[in-house]
């Protein structure tokens, strides 16, 4: 991995994901199956063998992955948040390669994006929900 594809001029297929706070813009390019996280591969990006497997799920869904190197940049959020923004990033920019992968991806849940954020913290209280401790005396 001296070089990543994105300064060779090859044609790519683009996707954008976002889970949490964190936005992933993720390109795909004809190759081996490697994915590159912020110039990292993604095992060591996120250290995690969970979270490489959840950024690996599209490509697996659709048995065409091993043909394509992606690439991802990462902005925010934590490592889960950025997994799942990745894997969105990834299976988006499968459809724009080919939109007859749409049936699978959507089949797996894997075009669905995350609406799921933190809670905004509520006056009086300690966190989003979490009351003060009550003390009787």
């Amino acid at each position: 991995m001296t070089s990543t594809p994105a300064t060779t001029q090859q044609h790519y297929y683009y996707g954008l994901g976002r889970r949490k706070c964190a936005i992933a813009q993720v390109r795909l390019f004809p190759g081996e199956g490697n994915v590159l996280v912020n110039g990292k591969p993604a095992r060591e990006y996120f250290g995690r063998e969970v979270l490489d497997l959840i950024v690996q799920q599209p490509l697996r869904a659709v048995e065409t992955g091993s043909s394509f190197n992606a690439v991802a940049t990462v902005l925010g959020g934590g490592l889960a948040g950025q997994a799942g923004a990745v894997r969105l990033g990834i299976a988006r920019a499968l459809l724009v390669m080919d939109e007859a992968n749409r049936q699978t991806l959507r089949g797996q849940g894997l075009l669905t994006r995350d609406p799921r954020i933190k809670e905004r913290k509520k006056p009086g209280l300690k966190r989003a929900r979490r009351a003060p401790q009550y003390t009787k005396r």
